[in-house]
């Protein structure tokens, strides 16, 4: 399950850098940059849900728990990829990167940090199918587990 679970966070980072690179090449020249990053916390967040949902079963994560390990485990990763791209890579100052976290400042990306930490326990919701208390698949009458 932890594989699995980093392999789809790899994914959700992948698909992530590609919407900052069509953020910043079409839609910051049209709106600007905050609001342009505020657009892209919102589409973005939309994106983790939908790479969650369709992957979700494959991670093998059932109970809140796991469920919440799993977006644990990608809102940390995530933390120290945004944080060491801005600064060490892309080379913002430490005020920028803060800015984006910052509602004051029109920064939200931590409701998309929220929405990620979040993303594994609302797929597993909102994947057809009876559930349990825990949104996990119920197991099939006179299933009993080992």
């Amino acid at each position: 399950m932890i594989f699995r679970a980093l392999l789809v966070w790899l994914l959700i980072f992948a698909v992530e850098v590609v919407h900052g690179v069509l953020r910043t090449l079409w839609l910051v020249p049209l709106v600007g940059d905050l609001p342009a990053r505020q657009i892209g916390v919102l589409v973005g967040s939309l994106l983790i849900l939908l790479a969650a949902w369709l992957c979700i079963d494959w991670i093998g994560a059932r109970g809140r728990r796991e469920l919440l390990g799993v977006g644990l485990s990608w809102l940390l990763l995530m933390l120290v990829a945004e944080i060491t791209l801005g600064r060490f890579v892309f080379g913002y100052p430490w005020l920028r990167i803060a800015e984006d976290f910052d509602p004051t400042r029109g920064g939200i990306l931590g409701l998309g940090m929220l929405v990620l930490f979040a993303a594994p326990w609302l797929a597993r919701r909102w994947r057809p199918g009876p559930r349990d208390e825990d949104g996990a698949p119920a197991r099939a009458a006179g299933h009993r587990s080992g």
